[in-house]
């Protein structure tokens, strides 16, 4: 019984750090940010382990500038940032933008 609520307990705490990064990512400051970070936890947070979450939520305190710079600019983040979910999130603003290219023309 008391595993049983310890485990209801861990997915409750998940659900919250999730609800909360997707908040954060769409409330980031600039238009862009917001756009790029709040539509690519919509599409990915639910599917993260732990270990995804803390990165992500690691770029998250990373600036605007810095986090546009290495998403969209094509510069290379720091070695600390540079894991599989900056490479998710590059990959997603790629799709999206050829998305938006296709739908232009």
């Amino acid at each position: 019984m008391d595993r049983l609520l310890s485990h209801r307990k861990r997915l409750e705490q998940s659900e919250i750090s999730r609800k909360r990064l997707l908040f954060r990512a769409w409330h980031r400051g600039t238009q862009e940010n917001d756009l790029i970070l709040g539509s690519f936890a919509e599409t990915f947070l639910a599917g993260f382990d732990a270990a995804q979450m803390n990165q992500f939520e690691a770029l998250l305190e990373c600036t605007d500038p810095e986090l546009f710079d290495w998403i969209v600019s094509g510069i290379a983040p720091p070695a600390r940032h540079d894991h599989d979910v900056m490479r998710m999130l590059r990959d997603f603003c790629v799709r999206a933008s050829q998305t938006q290219e296709h739908d232009n023309n």
